[in-house]
Parts: C-alpha cells; sequence; structure tokens
C-alpha cells in the first residue's frame, strides 16, 4: 500500500478520548427515543435479580435485560440497576442476591418482576439458594451471588456480583428480549 514502509501498521488517526465522569459534558445529536430504538436492534436475555429484604424477610426483586458475564477466575456476572430503581436498594442490603436466567415460557414473571411497587412476587412460584435469596422456579439456571462492587454511569448503576452458588437446569429456551417486545429461539 501507499504510505506503507516494509509492512509497517499504518498509522491512523484517533479522536481524542474523554473519559466519562459522571457529569454531562454535551448533550448527544439525538434524541433518548432514538438511542433506544437502535439498542433494541441488540436482542438480550432476560433474568430475574432477586433477594430477601433484611428487614422485613419477604423476597424484593427486578426483571433486568443487561446481564452478562464478567470473569471466570474469580466468577463475576454483571448487570445494570436504573438509578431510580426502588427495589435496588432493598437488594443492594441483603447478603446474597439469586440471579434466575429465565426461560421462554416465564414472561409473566418477568413483567411482574419489571413493575413498579405492588408484590412483585405474588403468583410466581420460587424456592430458596443455599442461603435463603429468591430463585424464580423453572428458571433455566440461577446463580447465587455477593455484590463486589457498583460503577455508576448515567442514569444507572454498574453491579459487579461474584458468583458462589450455581444451577444450571438447561434444557428449555431462553427468554429473549428484542425490540421492545419478548421473542422466542426458533431452534
Amino acid at each position: 500500500m501507499s504510505g506503507d514502509r516494509g509492512g509497517a501498521h499504518r498509522a491512523v488517526a484517533e479522536a481524542p478520548r474523554t473519559r466519562w465522569n459522571g457529569a454531562h459534558t454535551a448533550p448527544a445529536p439525538f434524541g433518548t427515543r432514538e438511542f433506544r430504538d437502535a439498542l433494541g436492534r441488540f436482542p438480550t436475555g432476560v433474568v430475574a435479580v432477586a433477594a430477601r429484604d433484611p428487614h422485613t424477610g419477604r423476597p424484593a426483586g427486578l426483571a433486568a435485560n443487561s446481564f452478562t458475564s464478567v470473569s471466570l477466575d474469580p466468577p463475576l456476572v454483571g448487570f445494570c440497576v436504573g438509578r431510580t430503581s426502588t427495589s435496588w436498594p432493598v437488594l443492594r442490603s441483603a447478603a446474597r442476591l439469586a440471579v434466575s436466567i429465565l426461560g421462554a415460557d416465564q414472561q409473566e414473571a418477568s413483567r411482574r418482576l419489571a413493575a413498579k411497587g405492588g408484590d412483585k412476587f405474588s403468583g410466581t412460584a420460587w424456592h430458596e439458594s443455599p442461603s435463603g435469596a429468591p430463585v424464580i422456579e423453572g428458571s433455566q439456571a440461577w446463580l447465587e451471588c455477593e455484590v463486589e462492587a457498583e460503577h455508576p454511569a448515567g442514569d444507572h448503576l454498574i453491579v459487579v456480583a461474584r458468583v458462589h452458588h450455581l444451577s444450571d437446569r438447561g434444557g428449555t429456551a431462553p427468554l429473549l428480549y428484542y425490540r421492545g417486545e419478548y421473542r422466542e429461539l426458533k431452534q
């Protein structure tokens, strides 16, 4: 190629990198709806994050579609929680959380856990993890975790959690979320 010398890599001018420091520096050149629609083109799985309220002993939880593996050694997972979540402060105060990886037949449980207020576990069958955290019955797999770190990121928190116990039931199709709707994996 012209400009290359002796097979050396061509230098590419990089834009200056800015580190997000929690403050909004400039408005985005697109709207929130446009951003949300673009991100909705990426299919995600759905998990239930649950714990027992340390003050009342009652189950508390939320649904998340921002779940990911972070590290194999040590075993870490991550998920994002909205800063305005009223469920997260209760979950954060528990010693252990259960993350249930939901199956395609668990849309109703996901809807209940995604709702604001009320008894999110009414009509949802669950059992306890080794430490007593609620695991959604029939989930594909579950992980019992302890919060290791929280990182502020815009209007959300990125939560990193260490996995202490797990069970992999397998055999069912995952619950998927794509373009604002629940979807099924065609096999």
